[in-house]
């Protein structure tokens, strides 16, 4: 199993109803991408974050069924532009003692096949992946 966990801080200068509406692409995300087996989307209770979403996936294959799935694809091009500190990380039972360097690999292919979320992510004011790269603040 694989907990790919998610940590986002909205701009400050949003509107409420683009935050809900950042909140709601976190949920479709789980509800509607079938290799989510299950997930929770919530306030991040004492972390520096304002809200987490923790998806459960079976193993890699699911982890890269999961990031190339229309609707995170969605969530990534239409949310990151609401998000002033983003954060991906994951947690995973497995005992392979390369699965980080398989994640990180995933992700780099996502990002080669979405080039357009790739520009996003490049001007996000801080944004960091499982494998620690990205933009920081």
């Amino acid at each position: 199993m694989i907990f790919h966990i998610n940590r986002v801080t909205y701009r400050d200068d949003l509107r409420e109803e683009q935050r809900q509406a950042g909140l709601e692409m976190l949920h479709q995300n789980g509800v509607a991408n079938p290799t989510v087996k299950s997930y929770v989307v919530g306030p991040e209770l004492g972390g520096e974050f304002d809200y987490c979403a923790v998806y459960v996936l079976d193993d890699l294959d699911g982890y890269e069924a999961y990031l190339n799935h229309p609707v995170h694809v969605n969530l990534e091009l239409k949310g990151t532009g609401f998000l002033t500190k983003f954060a991906a990380m994951d947690v995973s039972d497995s005992d392979d003692p390369k699965l980080g360097e398989k994640i990180a690999e995933i992700q780099a292919r996502h990002l080669e096949m979405h080039p357009d979320v790739a520009a996003l992510i490049a001007e996000a004011p801080s944004f960091t992946v499982p494998d620690g790269s990205g933009s920081a603040a």
